[in-house]
């Protein structure tokens, strides 16, 4: 996997992959950001989510559950002391389906993270405590 980072002006930095899709990371003014753009931390987050996610919406979909909407919440704790890596996030699944059961959800989420989550094993991996809880909107 290649990929690439460029500075686009002030602290805004764009990635770019190797297909041409771009993601945007900026910081807050008092070091020199715009807050126009998530940070780095931020997308670490936002990419536990989307890495789990994509996971347990394939095992819903093959076991062709109805998905009418899907989000996850996340909130996180740092330490606090540099570097501030992540000690301890906590995730909340929520699937708005008309068929799908609880335990359809949570054993997908159980399989994200035992199984083919690469972005939650490296979490773990590092130390932080990874948490999750689920819930079903009928």
């Amino acid at each position: 996997m290649k990929t690439e980072l460029k500075l686009d002006r002030n602290m805004r930095l764009i990635g770019i992959s190797k297909l041409g899709h771009q993601t945007f990371f900026d910081t807050v003014p008092e070091v020199g950001g715009e807050n126009s753009a998530p940070s780095p931390m931020e997308v670490m987050l936002q990419s536990l989510a989307a890495c789990s996610s994509m996971d347990v919406l394939s095992i819903l979909r093959k076991k062709r559950k109805q998905i009418d909407d899907f989000w996850v919440n996340l909130s996180a704790e740092r330490a606090e002391n540099h570097p501030k890596v992540f000690t301890k996030v906590h995730m909340i699944y929520n699937l708005k389906s008309s068929d799908a059961e609880l335990k359809d959800l949570e054993r997908a989420i159980e399989l994200s993270h035992e199984k083919y989550c690469s972005v939650s094993a490296m979490f773990k991996a590092a130390g932080c405590i990874v948490t999750h809880e689920s819930n079903i909107i009928k």
